[in-house]
């Protein structure tokens, strides 16, 4: 995000790039942000979604989730159609992205679905401090064209993070995996947590996805015994078992 002389903010414009029946968003042509198929616009096509969506493996019927970072949408159509039962709020600071909306058929605004043009570290710090609105999960995925937004990996941000959360609550970070600030954050992370975490780096290497669980201590070997995806259709089955069976040989006992 640029800043004018007067102090205002000037969001990155993204843009989309059409091509063999899928649509992608960039801010840079280097920086991929999300892609769809057209087809099936609920499909999670970049790998690092489907790490994300490991949260299943905590928590496989959350009743709330939360997403700082809407991009594409990728996860939150695909939460909105596939766990039918939660309400999704995301929160995206740059208004060019929240305009690309249908463009990447993401629903619109509903009883189920709440899109909000906010900074997602003020938002989290305001449900920080409101006991009646905690969230099941957390996804915070904000990237701009410089990266990882910095506001989004203070000590403050993760330990407002934490409070936002319910009781056995989950936060989901996407982060660089060769950012040089990169064991910085996960640090934060940890002390925010009391070192109840688990980090996971996406298929391609190029993320590292970071899963931290408010209260109940994680067990890798209760993760490893779980079947989260028992109860789902065969859809969900196709796209994330084999990215689960990954994690869970992936992932060590925290410490």
């Amino acid at each position: 995000m640029a800043h004018t002389e007067s102090g205002a903010s000037e969001f990155d414009a993204p843009f989309v790039f059409s091509a063999d029946g899928k649509k992608s968003l960039y801010f840079t042509l280097d920086q991929l942000q999300s892609r769809m198929c057209s087809g099936q616009p609920a499909q999670l096509e970049v790998d690092y979604t489907r790490t994300m969506m490991g949260f299943l493996m905590f928590d496989s019927h959350p009743a709330s989730i939360a997403m700082i970072g809407l991009g594409g949408g990728s996860l939150l159509k695909f939460c909105h159609r596939h766990l039918p039962d939660a309400q999704l709020t995301a929160v995206e600071i740059n208004p060019h992205v929240i305009a690309l909306r249908r463009e990447f058929e993401v629903p619109e605004d509903d009883e189920r679905i709440a899109i909000i043009c906010a900074d997602g570290a003020d938002f989290v710090r305001e449900l920080s401090s409101d006991p009646s609105r905690r969230y099941d999960v957390l996804l915070v995925d904000g990237f701009d064209s410089e990266g990882q937004a910095p506001s989004l990996c203070t000590q403050r941000f993760y330990d407002d993070c934490f409070q936002t959360l319910s009781p056995e609550g989950i936060l989901v970070v996407n982060l660089h995996h060769d950012h040089p600030d990169h064991s910085v954050f996960t640090g934060r992370i940890r002390l925010a947590f009391d070192g109840n975490l688990l980090e996971v780096a996406s298929k391609e290497k190029s993320n590292s996805i970071v899963f931290a669980r408010k209260g109940r201590r994680i067990s890798v070997d209760e993760l490893r015994d779980s079947d989260p995806l028992e109860n789902f259709d065969p859809e969900v089955r196709a796209q994330l078992q084999r990215e689960f069976s990954r994690i869970s040989w992936d992932i060590t006992q925290p410490v």
